[in-house]
């Protein structure tokens, strides 16, 4: 299946690993012009490097701290001066570190607020005059399950990752009259470094060891195991794509069917 991505512009924040990195190599495979950031620039470059080997395919990387407005101007500028125009705005970020109502302090309640919130609001308004632009335009934000299924020691998680999900689903309304498409995906357990960040801190709660925490998490998903970061990315690229033209204001979850609502 044609997804139609041919020499659409693409940027993935957060993309010199785990999700976004998987998200902009699935991309680049479909024939996407893609734009890279995060805050390492030598990561970057490696992951803009591992990207042309797999896909032949150049790819632009430039470092942002998407918590800095100034940087977050400055990298939709280089994506249209490079690339001539977006089409498609990936907003991923690192999840807020883990905690308890107790052990977490405002200064990292405000420091998560930025990181997973305010990041997102900030890419998305930097984004829209070049997406207004554009004839297949495409907002992605990259939320988590525990939008709809609260995970133990994720407090701050938790409660902002959800407000992401608002402003997906009120922009959906928003936008959608100048064909604008906003959608977000929900992922589960996957096998990333974040997920080995969150079972290091549970069993050093716990007193137990990486993997006892990693089968916990396994045993209650209905598929049997976590997914890998190319089959979420496979979910995101389908989404942002022209394929999935009518599909605006969906929480798309990729969790192996771990969330057992009905809605």
């Amino acid at each position: 299946m044609d997804l139609g991505l041919k020499d659409k512009v693409a940027l993935v924040t957060g993309a010199s690993s785990g999700l976004g990195l998987a998200t902009a190599l699935t991309l680049a495979q479909e024939g996407a012009k893609v734009v890279i950031c995060s805050r390492s620039q030598e990561r970057l470059e490696e992951a803009a490097t591992q990207i042309k080997q797999v896909t032949g395919n150049d790819v632009w990387a430039k470092a942002c701290d998407v918590t800095n407005p100034n940087d977050i101007e400055r990298i939709m500028a280089f994506a249209v001066e490079q690339c001539g125009g977006l089409d498609i705005l990936i907003t991923n970020a690192g999840g807020p570190p883990g905690g308890t109502f107790d052990s977490v302090n405002w200064e990292q309640w405000d420091t998560a607020i930025n990181l997973t919130l305010m990041s997102a609001a900030r890419l998305i308004k930097a984004a829209l005059p070049y997406l207004r632009q554009s004839q297949a335009a495409t907002i992605l934000t990259i939320t988590s399950i525990s939008v709809k299924k609260p995970i133990g020691g994720l407090i701050m998680s938790n409660v902002i990752r959800p407000a992401v999900v608002g402003l997906t689903k009120t922009l959906s309304q928003e936008l959608g009259p100048e064909n604008i498409r906003v959608n977000s995906i929900l992922p589960g357990w996957t096998a990333t470094d974040r997920v080995n960040y969150l079972f290091d801190f549970r069993a050093q709660q716990n007193d137990t060891d990486r993997e006892t925490e990693r089968s916990k998490i396994t045993r209650d998903i209905p598929l049997g195991r976590m997914a890998n970061p190319t089959e979420f990315a496979n979910v995101a690229t389908f989404l942002v794509s022209p394929a999935a033209s009518f599909v605006t204001g969906m929480m798309m979850q990729v969790d192996g069917g771990e969330y057992p609502g009905l809605l």
